[in-house]
């Protein structure tokens, strides 16, 4: 009928509670256990299990093991779980009555008081971590809920969701651009939507997430991890390597989708740090000072698999920055806050405009040559 698909690092009591839900209110479903090369005994514990699973020897993040579970699903309609979420009373029908090919279904997440409240969740206290749970008022709460908000979907997306799994396979799941995490959520919502998926809510299958233990906050609610951090920053550079523009979603959480165009900048008087933030933000950049790109693409590169000798350039006479579609001009050393938003919000503007030609914007200098959009070519892996 289903299978869940449930990654975990070091989580072993949040996954015993996500595990029993699933026993106690879909128990026909099939659960693929992964566990991220856990230290806390998590292995022995899914080995003791009538589930699926697998084993990663070291950590490699849930955007791989999502789709190395996803392949190992033996059943036509996949879903992910977080370990830190527990499944309310009629979870699976109130999802699959809305699915059918070529369309994504999530869950509404129930959630205590953490993080801002939001028109896609309900913020609820039935328990701040996994031995402070609730189950009982929780589950009598999604049955009045239930009643309340039957059959009534919004547009929307984010975990937990289920679709088919060819749909998955369609467009090449998650890009390992974002392993281990995050980011992937983002951009796998973002492609469904291009690719013609239709994204749906239901707004009576319900799920308590306690959210982020499963790869953030794991020493104490509210501090991000070191790791976090870093994998964190590498993901967000990655992200607009690729999208050209930073996550944006509407008041429910549907994905609003900027356009893609082929940018290159052109900076006079850049430091390393300003080519560090500047650089994600275009296809290429150009600069004056050929040791500083030495310096920043051996730093660099080994974070992405983006070709950085392909995006970082020494600015010549002889360059063809003009065969670029947007060429956009400034001095780094006049650049304020404002303008760098303005510059973040170029695709936009530009887009907007419909012009061709040569603007001045503020401080900025811009050029377009060309209006295509390069959106769709990113809906497959």
């Amino acid at each position: 009928m289903i299978s869940f698909i449930i990654p975990s690092y070091n989580n072993l009591q949040h996954l015993k509670n996500v595990y029993a839900s699933i026993q106690k209110h879909a128990p026909q479903a099939e659960v693929i256990l992964l566990d991220d090369g856990s230290t806390d005994g998590t292995q022995d514990w899914i080995q003791q299990q009538d589930c699926t699973k697998y084993r990663s020897e070291e950590r490699v993040g849930h955007t791989i093991l999502y789709d190395k579970g996803i392949e190992l699903a033996t059943n036509e309609i996949v879903g992910i779980l977080h370990a830190d979420m527990i499944l309310g009373p009629n979870y699976i029908e109130n999802l699959i009555k809305h699915l059918e090919p070529g369309k994504v279904v999530c869950a509404t997440r129930i959630e205590p008081p953490l993080h801002p409240e939001g028109k896609e969740k309900i913020i609820r206290d039935f328990g701040m971590d996994f031995d402070t749970l609730d189950i009982e008022t929780f589950e009598q709460f999604v049955s009045e809920a239930q009643d309340e908000f039957k059959d009534q979907t919004t547009q929307g997306m984010f975990a937990p969701w289920i679709l088919y799994k060819s749909d998955f396979k369609a467009i090449g799941g998650h890009d390992p651009l974002f392993a281990p995490f995050p980011y992937e959520d983002s951009d796998i919502f973002q492609r469904w939507i291009l690719a013609g998926y239709k994204l749906v809510q239901s707004r009576d299958a319900f799920v308590y997430h306690l959210t982020c233990r499963g790869h953030r906050w794991n020493e104490q609610i509210g501090k991000d991890d070191d790791y976090y951090k870093i994998v964190s920053q590498r993901a967000a550079k990655n992200y607009l390597r690729k999208w050209g523009s930073w996550i944006k979603n509407d008041e429910y959480q549907y994905p609003i989708i900027p356009p893609k165009y082929n940018i290159a900048y052109v900076v006079k008087k850049c430091n390393i740090e300003l080519l560090g933030v500047l650089e994600p933000w275009c296809d290429r950049i150009y600069i004056e000072n050929q040791d500083m790109i030495d310096i920043y693409i051996d730093k660099e590169q080994p974070t992405t698999s983006f070709d950085l000798l392909k995006r970082v350039f020494i600015e010549s006479n002889n360059d063809p920055i003009g065969e670029n579609d947007i060429v956009i001009e400034f001095n780094a050393i006049q650049l304020t806050q404002q303008n760098f938003q303005l510059l973040q919000q170029l695709p936009s503007i530009i887009k907007e405009s419909g012009e061709i030609g040569k603007f001045e914007l503020d401080i900025i200098t811009i050029e377009v040559n060309h209006m295509e959009e390069y959106t769709n070519n990113l809906i497959k892996n």
